[in-house]
């Protein structure tokens, strides 16, 4: 349910409103737009008799029921965009933002190779692995702590703002501590003790659409960390598993569309994980914009034959500057069309 607050109502009314709900065991989320103020009311059980109720209250125009399951996620709740902001880069905000750098921190050399290389091409995030979530126990799972400082120093170096993935709840704090963005990977989507501490928080926390999950279970994962208080959500599409075998997942542009009308939170396209070949990057990148997505994330190394990780779906440094050139002329090429909507 939303309370919808009338265009004059004061500080006063809304108070009485958020009381009066947490009389009945329930949270109020505020969302203040140009044209309405809306109470989002989110708990277990709204009781009988509490829409009228909160109707006869000063200040209050109208209740409305939510249908979907995801409250505070959803357009009913906030029409307007969110946006993130980063330092002094905006994230929803209208401008494409460019997520790059390798799949994991593997030394500070290869890292400030990468990191001045994407700098330089015009990304606006680094991106890196500290912690590295893999099928495989033998595979290479990161550098942990020190990655995480290589990540601290390639931001000094670059000021690029970061972003690297939390994999547990005992991490957090300490990936909090260096990040600028925490990254949810695709296979802790659904780890709801993972959600709830990262929300905590108050960083900007970037939730990865798990490989099986539905746009709805997406959505719902993003709601945990909403229903925190923590609004700087930006959710991820990575592809899902699918029947088809030519490429490691399908990158479901269907889901960039559909949330971006669902849901005001920024949406970013990764075409690396979504194809898994590093030649299929280039037109889904610009196939992810072209649907509507906020930005892209892309898996960049300066050797990706000798990569720890992913070296296959990972673009060197000149194909990611040639990239970067096509992804400057398609916006230059949306931009009526950004401007008519």
């Amino acid at each position: 349910m939303i309370v919808v607050m009338k265009s004059h109502a004061d500080l006063t009314d809304r108070d009485a409103v958020l009381a009066r709900l947490a009389e009945n065991n329930l949270k109020g989320h505020l969302s203040e737009g140009e044209e309405r103020i809306v109470i989002g009311v989110v708990g277990a059980k709204i009781p009988a008799g509490l829409e009228e109720q909160l109707q006869s209250m000063s200040g209050v125009q109208t209740t409305l029921r939510i249908t979907r399951p995801y409250k505070l996620a959803g357009r009913e709740f906030q029409q307007h965009n969110t946006v993130i902001r980063v330092g002094d880069l905006e994230i929803g905000g209208g401008t494409p933002v460019i997520m790059a750098g390798p799949c994991s921190v593997e030394s500070a050399d290869q890292l400030l190779r990468t990191a001045h290389a994407v700098k330089e091409a015009g990304a606006n995030i680094l991106r890196g692995g500290a912690f590295k979530p893999r099928t495989s126990p033998y595979a290479f799972r990161g550098l942990g702590e020190e990655g995480l400082k290589i990540l601290a120093q390639a931001r000094e170096e670059t000021g690029l703002p970061i972003i690297t993935e939390a994999l547990n709840t005992r991490d957090v704090e300490l990936v909090a501590r260096y990040t600028d963005i925490i990254q949810l990977g695709a296979r802790n989507m659904q780890n709801f003790a993972l959600l709830e501490e990262a929300g905590q928080t108050g960083k900007p926390i970037m939730v990865k659409r798990g490989p099986s999950a539905t746009v709805e279970e997406w959505l719902l994962a993003a709601e945990y960390i909403l229903a925190t208080g923590n609004r700087n959500v930006i959710l991820c599409e990575r592809g899902i598993r699918t029947y088809e075998t030519a490429t490691r997942n399908t990158l479901d542009l269907n889901a960039v569309a559909v949330a971006k009308r669902r849901t005001h939170l920024p949406v970013i396209a990764d075409p690396s994980h979504g194809t898994g070949k590093w030649y299929l990057v280039q037109p889904m990148a610009l196939a992810g914009l072209a649907a509507g997505a906020d930005g892209l994330m892309i898996e960049v190394h300066h050797d990706p034959d000798r990569a720890s990780s992913d070296g296959p779906q990972s673009l060197n440094h000149l194909n990611f500057a040639q990239l970067m050139q096509q992804v400057r002329r398609l916006i230059a090429a949306l931009e009526p069309e950004l401007a008519v909507a």
